[in-house]
């Protein structure tokens, strides 16, 4: 095992200002789950995960780390949207991987010099980590996997003439919600796969070493994941994980909640295996009462209990009260949810990027521009005591913004199934939910 240079000052410094927004800030809570796994630092490692999230996955990685900088490939549209993108992404640790789907073929080429440079790191006892699905999903499912890690891992013993063993760590991420920020997150790392076993075989045979490597490691992600292969039913499914499963896990962690889910689902499909229309009833009950809820506007929790007027009007008078608190927060929360929203539903038309602009760019870009700015107008206009203690507030402000946006939307539909007209649409439901939760208890034995 080699040394491997220590991460230069500036990156350490930079790191670190991430880290506290990422960390305290934009997540509740972070899980990096067995990093007992991970091999020590020097060793030539490339570590492979699922895709959920756009750039929050690999930003996961990078910062389930302190004593390593890994160079990570990530979808190369990201790159693209700015100069300023481009090099901060890759001062990081970021590098582009271009894929035919999104980029075109003619970009493929450009892979190459990403590739070699990342073999190269791998060699030097530097950590690289990739994602074979060659996108993220928009569910929670593993999509199939491009032997592009593979190839690079064998071609970076290739070129060390065999000499040095190459470990790949599966590795996997979850998260509680995708959208929005004050959510929970997990990086787990399960058993690092060793791939000098297969040196011989790479030789002669190098796409049968490739498809042994990647059966190993595929399994392993999928054991580590929450893996709903019923993309059929995925919504109903994913609506009874969120309802009837947090009743499986009350006060659970997010990694025991995603053990919970895990067995939830396992035996959800192990029910429509045995009977096929049994499952496919379900399945429409489940649509129904969660379409009905969405029509409605009300949450699943007021099926459990309709809250009180008074407590009602109790959170009404407090919203009202906190409301100016809330305008106070539009600069800056308001400008970078608009931004989030623009770029990745309209620009990009794909929801699942949200994440990547609300959170991780407003860190790299957005939060250092709005300090910027604050600094000097309220300097300027107000004075210079305000403007450094405005600035200071900032983690205050994004937190508050979203707590209260939080509040809002509960409080919303709490007034909604308060409303006389929707009584007996709530009974209903109440009924077919308890109907429902009485099949559940059946399948999975509670």
């Amino acid at each position: 095992m080699e040394k491997t240079r220590k991460p230069a000052l500036a990156y350490r410094l930079f790191k670190s200002y991430i880290r506290f927004y990422h960390d305290y800030v934009c997540y509740r809570k972070i899980y990096n789950v067995d990093t007992e796994n991970v091999p020590p630092p020097g060793t030539p490692l490339l570590i492979v995960s699922n895709h959920q999230n756009g750039v929050s996955d690999p930003l996961g990685i990078v910062m389930s780390f302190r004593d390593r900088k890994p160079n990570v490939l990530t979808r190369a549209d990201v790159f693209a949207l700015h100069p300023l993108a481009n090099r901060f992404l890759r001062a990081i640790g970021l590098l582009p991987a271009f894929r035919i789907d999104h980029e075109g073929e003619e970009s493929l080429g450009k892979n190459v010099d990403t590739f070699r440079m990342s073999e190269k790191a791998i060699l030097d006892g530097e950590t690289v980590a990739m994602y074979p699905e060659a996108g993220h999903q928009d569910k929670r499912w593993l999509g199939t996997f491009s032997y592009g890690y593979t190839k690079l891992a064998f071609e970076a013993a290739e070129m060390g003439n065999f000499e040095k063993e190459i470990f790949i760590l599966p590795s996997c991420n979850h998260y509680s919600n995708y959208f929005g920020i004050r959510n929970d997150m997990m990086i787990r790392y399960g058993t690092p796969v060793s791939i000098a076993p297969y040196y011989e075989l790479y030789k002669t045979k190098p796409r049968t070493a490739q498809r042994e490597v990647n059966k190993l490691v595929r399994a392993q992600i999928e054991s580590l994941m929450l893996n709903i292969t019923d993309l059929d039913n995925y919504e109903e499914i994913d609506f009874i994980r969120e309802t009837y499963g947090a009743k499986l896990a009350p006060g659970a962690s997010l990694p025991e909640r995603l053990e919970s889910d895990k067995r939830l689902v396992a035996k959800l499909a192990k029910a429509k295996e045995e009977d096929p229309e049994k499952a496919k009833k379900l399945y429409h009950d489940v649509y129904l009462l969660r379409n009905s809820i969405e029509t409605l506007r009300i949450s699943d929790r007021n099926l459990e209990q309709i809250p009180g007027k008074f407590i009602t009007s109790l959170k009404l008078m407090a919203a009202i009260l906190l409301f100016p608190v809330w305008v106070f927060t539009l600069w800056p929360s308001a400008i970078m949810y608009a931004v989030a929203y623009y770029f990745a539903d309209v620009r990009m038309k794909d929801k699942m990027m949200e994440s990547t602009f609300l959170i991780c760019l407003s860190v790299l870009f957005w939060i250092p521009l709005f300090a910027i700015l604050t600094f000097v107008l309220a300097g300027i206009f107000i004075s210079w005591w305000v403007a450094a203690a405005w600035v200071l507030l900032f983690p205050a402000i994004f937190i508050f913004a979203q707590n209260y946006a939080s509040f809002v939307k509960r409080l919303k539909q709490d007034m909604a199934s308060l409303k006389t007209k929707q009584f007996g649409n709530i009974i209903n439901l109440r009924r077919l939910r308890r109907d429902i939760y009485r099949r559940l208890d059946k399948i999975t034995g509670e």
